[in-house]
């Protein structure tokens, strides 16, 4: 059973209108959100996520629910290291904490684009030249080894300017202070810009950097472009929030990123199986596919997923906590 074209079309809608009047929110009342307005926000968007998953079991049948829910919850996992990396930004530029409600939605709308174009292109690539898997899968596995054990100092490394944003400094006038959550200022009668160029300019490059991560990602999980890209949609969506509800969380998540790096890794070792289940490469048996190697169901994935994430939280609040005993002493 396929999913109705009626369904996937509007779909598409509901989300461009929710993401609009999100968008048109934060323009007309830009404010630091109260834990339980932030709480609320979260749990309405995952409560949206999952009737989704209702919604996708009901018209197109379990498998293709599985897929969504695996897919998404890989996402936002993804997403919720991207936030961390957006954490280090706002404090390395220094944005008012008033403001950085817009530029978490500003960051959120160039994820999607991004991510948007690379999803055409896995599309378009997986369709014509089933071997990439081959590529998607290495390179999963070699993220996750970085991102398990990345070696020096982390945080310093993502808070060094990219090419991009040095290339920026040096090409147009950039005031001294932010003027509000404007991009372009007037100083001393000469029209310049604001630092918050420089800031959308950063996250816009860190969003690239997770999109090369995150959509081989979930193409090791389902091959449904629509799929794929609702559950990036539903896994940005009320990142903003969870941003402000985790506050100072995020950096005391130290196991976060292991959890991470084993979803990844699964996943690349998935998709490296499923190249040789169908193989078509001349050189490697005859361009034959390999028997012997497994076609992983989603319920194994998602049960992967899960069990990772929520060990690694599991263990970080372990830590905190003993931490926290051993500090009081």
């Amino acid at each position: 059973m396929d999913l109705p074209v009626w369904f996937e079309i509007g779909s598409l809608i509901v989300l461009v209108l929710i993401l609009v009047a999100d968008l048109a929110l934060i323009a007309q009342r830009p404010h630091i959100p109260t834990p339980k307005e932030s709480s609320l926000w979260v749990v309405f968007y995952v409560t949206l996520a999952l009737i989704f998953a209702g919604l996708m079991w009901l018209f197109a049948g379990g498998e293709y629910a599985g897929q969504f829910v695996a897919g998404w919850l890989t996402e936002y996992s993804l997403s919720i290291d991207n936030l961390f990396v957006f954490v280090l930004i706002m404090s390395q530029f220094s944005v008012p904490r008033r403001y950085q409600q817009k530029v978490l939605m500003v960051g959120i709308i160039i994820a999607l684009v991004l991510r948007g174009l690379f999803i055409l292109a896995g599309a378009a690539i997986i369709e014509q030249f089933s071997w990439v898997f081959y590529i998607f899968g290495a390179f999963l596995i070699y993220t996750a080894w970085k991102q398990a054990f990345p070696g020096g100092d982390h945080d310093e490394e993502i808070k060094k300017e990219s090419v991009v944003v040095r290339l920026l400094r040096r090409t147009i006038d950039i005031s001294d202070d932010y003027d509000g959550p404007k991009v372009r200022t007037v100083v001393d009668g000469k029209r310049m810009f604001t630092p918050m160029i420089i800031v959308f300019v950063a996250i816009g490059m860190t969003d690239l950097l997770f999109a090369l991560d995150s959509i081989p990602a979930i193409f090791g999980i389902t091959e449904s472009a629509f799929i794929v890209f609702t559950a990036n949609v539903f896994a940005l969506m009320g990142l903003r929030q969870l941003y402000f509800l985790l506050g100072g969380l995020l950096e005391r998540l130290v196991y976060l990123k292991y959890g991470i790096a084993l979803i990844l890794a699964f996943i690349g070792v998935k998709l490296v199986l499923h190249a040789l289940h169908e193989n078509e490469l001349p050189f490697l048996n005859g361009g034959e596919g390999f028997s012997w190697a497994p076609e992983i169901p989603t319920w194994v994935s998602l049960v992967v997923i899960l069990v990772a994430m929520a060990g690694a939280t599991g263990a970080s609040l372990v830590r905190m906590r003993r931490d926290a005993v051993v500090s009081g002493r």
